[in-house]
């Protein structure tokens, strides 16, 4: 399949990868163009996402946040440049309503469009182990389906902006846990305890998470080499708050059929 990736950061470069790896073929556009640079030799670089756009039967987007991914698709004319039938992916985080107002311009246009931010980090990305949050329609999730498998675990969570809703679930989650096992680890420490054992101690109960084993280990040792940015976090919080002060209407239905 062709498919187009815009956004070759962290988390962009290693599916890139995964996606080379699985036999698609790959065109590819980063602001910073030494980062789409560097994967010639897999992969077609472009200097405008126009034209890494251009003949994609899929469009992914890995960029940083709403306003930006806004600007590439509309105000670029990204998303008027692509193909007709084109399935845009916005895999990046975003505000939710922001992935509903995308996907009905693309209808508008005759594109298709699922949000499908993802989670597990750069490791995540590396390994193709990540968990991947789609909304939309199912149709697009079936026809999807290859190249979300060589990316990680697909799961489908309802229509348009749903998978985004997943998403900030997640980050709330980590972000919290995150959060309480730091204030946790540091309170026994204080009173003595060897954190090392604690650590062990807590595993298997009730406190057990993923977060407590591997970043608690982080923790301990000292291991601080960022695994992601802690202002995409920040961000994604912020996304959180608005969202819980903005409700969703209970009658909203799937408008971009």
């Amino acid at each position: 399949m062709k498919i187009a990736v815009l956004g070759i950061g962290l988390m962009g470069k290693p599916m890139v990868e995964n996606l080379v790896a699985a036999g698609h073929e790959l065109h590819i556009w980063n602001r910073s163009q030494h980062k789409a640079e560097a994967l010639n030799t897999i992969a077609t670089c472009h200097k405008l996402p126009n034209e890494a756009a251009a003949h994609a039967e899929v469009l992914i987007t890995m960029l940083y946040d709403g306003a930006i991914t806004s600007e590439v698709l509309i105000a670029s004319k990204v998303m008027q440049d692509c193909p007709a039938n084109c399935l845009v992916i916005n895999m990046g985080s975003v505000e939710p309503e922001r992935d509903r107002a995308l996907a009905k311009t693309a209808i508008s246009l005759g594109k298709r469009y699922l949000d499908a931010p993802v989670s597990g980090g750069v490791k995540g990305a590396e390994t193709a182990s990540l968990s991947i949050f789609v909304g939309g329609n199912p149709e697009d999730m079936d026809f999807a389906l290859p190249i979300f498998q060589a990316l990680g675990r697909p799961h489908y969570l309802g229509l348009h902006g749903a998978g985004q809703s997943a998403k900030l679930a997640n980050q709330l989650i980590v972000a919290i846990t995150i959060g309480a096992v730091a204030e946790a680890f540091q309170l026994a420490r204080l009173a003595g305890c060897d954190l090392s054992a604690l650590h062990k101690a807590l595993q298997g109960g009730f406190a057990d998470s993923r977060i407590l084993v591997e970043h608690g280990e982080r923790m301990i040792k000292g291991d601080y080499t960022p695994g992601g940015r802690s202002r995409s976090q920040l961000k994604d919080i912020h996304n959180a708050q608005h969202m819980a002060t903005h409700p969703i209407s209970s009658s909203l239905e799937n408008k971009y059929k």
